[in-house]
């Protein structure tokens, strides 16, 4: 039996998140960021994050909650690892670029490896150490403010849904894809307190961070982008022969 076949309309061009509305949030993310970072430097949340690290623990410092919690923390925290995290923008790239979306590929592109450039820079200007009241339930290292899990995390997720959102023309389905990826994420960030191996505030500052930089980079990287992909079109296209006249 033959069975008729679809045909599949592939986009031609995606819909363009508002720059305004991705710079208010942008604006309001790092505004946060920067008060976390500038009361960790100044020593006021030092009791807050003390009480946010013991909350939920018992008296052998280990976290309450059924014995099958550890793994399913670790799983959840490992989707912010380096491995999985970069397979999944990886991911999301060859989609895209099968979508024909190269601008969106491009500017996700962008996005991630400056994302990483953003956290390494803050990072090494603030250099906190990791907390210590507490054993750390998974290996760690390098220093501990912001959380580069929470952060690229943040980043990549967020920017991820940025570009797919642009699929849909119906800013209800947008709204749903992005705040998806802001709540897998801040998941994602909360994991490594419950581990142990970042104070609340690192997480805080980290994930306010990466959202922020992923909102900013959606307004400030789109044109770049879109230049990037045109001239790599126009140098593509072949040139047309002129055809000659005949005598």
């Amino acid at each position: 039996m033959v069975v008729a076949s679809e045909t599949l309309t592939l986009p031609k061009r995606g819909y363009r998140i508002d720059p305004r509305k991705a710079l208010v949030c942008a604006a309001l993310c790092w505004s946060g960021a920067a008060i976390a970072a500038w009361a960790v430097q100044t020593g006021h949340v030092q009791a807050l994050d003390r009480t946010g690290l013991l909350f939920w623990r018992d008296d052998t410092l280990q976290p309450e909650g059924p014995a099958g919690l550890l793994e399913a923390v670790r799983d959840v925290t490992a989707l912010g690892g380096v491995v999985l995290r970069n397979l999944f923008a990886i991911a999301a790239l060859v989609a895209l670029l099968f979508l024909r979306l190269r601008r969106e590929a491009t500017l996700l592109a962008l996005t991630v490896a400056g994302g990483w450039l953003v956290n390494s820079a803050v990072k090494g200007l603030v250099g906190r150490p990791r907390p210590q009241i507490v054993p750390h339930l998974m290996e760690a290292g390098g220093n501990s403010f912001p959380s580069g899990h929470s952060f690229n995390a943040a980043v990549v997720y967020i920017a991820v849904a940025l570009a797919f959102a642009a699929l849909s023309n119906r800013a209800s389905v947008r709204a749903t894809v992005i705040a998806a990826a802001m709540a897998l994420s801040l998941v994602i960030a909360w994991t490594r307190v419950w581990l142990g191996v970042h104070w609340p505030s690192d997480v805080v500052a980290g994930w306010l961070g990466g959202a922020g930089w992923a909102f900013l980079a959606s307004a400030l990287l789109y044109r770049p982008a879109k230049a990037t992909v045109d001239a790599a079109e126009d140098f593509s296209e072949p040139d047309t022969p002129e055809q000659s006249s005949a005598p």
